[in-house]
């Protein structure tokens, strides 16, 4: 039984995968396996490819298309391992990864997510700016990126990836689950992920509407969450210390946000 299980889903990226599926096999922790899900791929060369794809470690599943978060959902009901680690077949982890955020999950069982420092490569290169973890932060913005490791037993708690989240988004609902379960998060602090831009992806091509109704659904799938922190949120959003005057709280678009969200 390996101890970890790295998830690739992969939808007509042939061209990136063995890049992504190197990085896992260069890994100075040895105890994983690789789980490539075909997300129901339209891309001959990516079918081509994983049709007869045998590297060490490796296995492919074969699944209709249904999107990133149905996609880890089926690789993770295939795993095998304790600790799971999704990374999308476009990106790569450094050697050392696993080996790091694996001591930090057997050695703290509070600790629930593992995270590093990430840097960009592609189209655009530089280290991905990260503030430090706070939770109130995590809830205007996800601090987490979609490589991270976690506990299988977290996701079977959890119910794994939230497919209602149909326009993106589905890592940062999942790690706000992960909190609401009580787990704590890490941030090994060196680059450890990177993470390649396109011209064009899922991210860079999501307009502010389709965010706007994600970070909505966000907010109806962890209304008390979201209520419990929603003035705090407010005065870190608007940089606002001291006092309080909730008449100038009551003109801000973000409140109303929240209200009309949380129906408070």
């Amino acid at each position: 039984m390996p101890k970890v299980s790295v998830v690739i889903p992969c939808y007509n990226q042939g061209q990136y995968l063995d890049e992504a599926v190197d990085s896992v096999l260069n890994q100075t922790y040895r105890d994983f396996e690789i789980i490539i899900v075909n997300d129901g791929s339209t891309d001959a060369f990516t079918n081509q490819l994983l049709s007869a794809y045998h590297m060490e470690k490796t296995r492919v599943l074969s699944t209709l298309n249904g999107g990133l978060a149905s996609a880890r959902n089926a690789g993770i009901r295939e795993s095998m391992g304790e600790f799971i680690l999704p990374l999308d077949a476009d990106d790569r982890i450094a050697p050392a990864y696993l080996e790091k955020a694996v001591k930090v999950l057997e050695e703290n069982p509070d600790i629930g997510i593992v995270y590093c420092r990430g840097e960009l490569f592609g189209a655009k290169r530089g280290v991905i700016p990260a503030p430090d973890f706070s939770i109130r932060k995590m809830l205007l913005t996800n601090l987490v990126f979609a490589s991270a490791l976690f506990r299988r037993e977290d996701w079977l708690r959890s119910g794994g990836y939230n497919a209602n989240m149909v326009h993106g988004c589905e890592d940062w609902d999942f790690w706000l689950t992960l909190i609401e379960l009580g787990r704590s998060v890490y941030r090994i602090p060196e680059v450890l992920f990177y993470y390649r831009i396109k011209d064009t992806s899922m991210n860079t091509s999501m307009d502010r509407e389709k965010r706007l109704d994600m970070h909505m659904q966000l907010v109806q799938n962890h209304r008390e969450l979201y209520a419990a922190n929603i003035m705090p949120l407010l005065r870190m959003y608007y940089g606002i210390t001291g006092s309080w005057p909730y008449k100038l709280a009551k003109r801000m678009n973000l409140l109303t946000f929240f209200q009309r969200m949380l129906k408070l």
